[in-house]
C-alpha cells in the first residue's frame, strides 16, 4: 500500500520526521541563545545564524512532507545535518548545555554526537522509495 507515493513505515517515520523538525526549528526561536551558545566565539552574528536555521529547519520538514520535493529535500536535510555536526562536537567538548538547560551532563552531550548519522540515515531512508517499490 502506497501513501503519497512511499509505503506506510516511511511515510509514519517521515512525519515523526518533519514534526521533529519543526519542533527543532521552532525551538531555534524560542532558545535563539541557547543555540547561539552552541557556536564557536569567531562565528558572527550567532542569532541570526540561529534564526535562519531555525527557518531552514521548518521549510525542510514541510518540504520533506509534499511528495514532488520530498526526495530533493531528504538529501539536502541530510547535508543540512552534516553542516551542523561540528556545532554538536564543539558542543560537546566545551560542555555546553543543550539550548533551555543550565546544565547537562557532559556524557549526554557526547552521546548526542552519535544520534547525528542515525538522523542522517533516516531522513534519507524516508524520503525514498524502497528499491522494489515494496515494503
Amino acid at each position: 500500500m502506497k501513501i503519497l507515493q512511499t509505503t506506510v513505515p516511511r511515510f509514519i517515520a517521515l512525519l515523526i520526521f518533519a514534526l521533529f523538525f519543526i519542533y527543532a526549528g521552532i525551538g531555534h526561536f524560542r532558545q535563539a541563545a541557547g543555540f547561539a551558545e552552541m557556536l564557536p566565539d569567531f562565528v558572527p552574528l550567532k542569532v541570526t545564524i540561529i534564526y535562519i536555521t531555525g527557518i531552514l529547519e521548518i521549510l525542510l520538514a514541510l518540504f520533506l512532507v509534499i511528495p514532488g520535493t520530498r526526495r530533493r529535500a531528504g538529501l539536502w536535510t541530510a547535508i543540512y545535518l552534516v553542516l551542523i555536526f561540528p556545532a554538536n562536537i564543539y558542543a560537546a567538548i566545551e560542555h555546553i548545555p543543550a539550548p533551555g538547560q543550565t546544565e547537562t551532563d557532559p556524557t549526554l552531550l557526547w552521546i548526542r554526537l552519535l544520534f547525528q548519522p542515525l538522523l542522517i540515515w533516516w531522513v534519507i531512508w524516508c524520503s525514498r522509495l524502497p528499491a522494489n517499490n515494496k515494503w
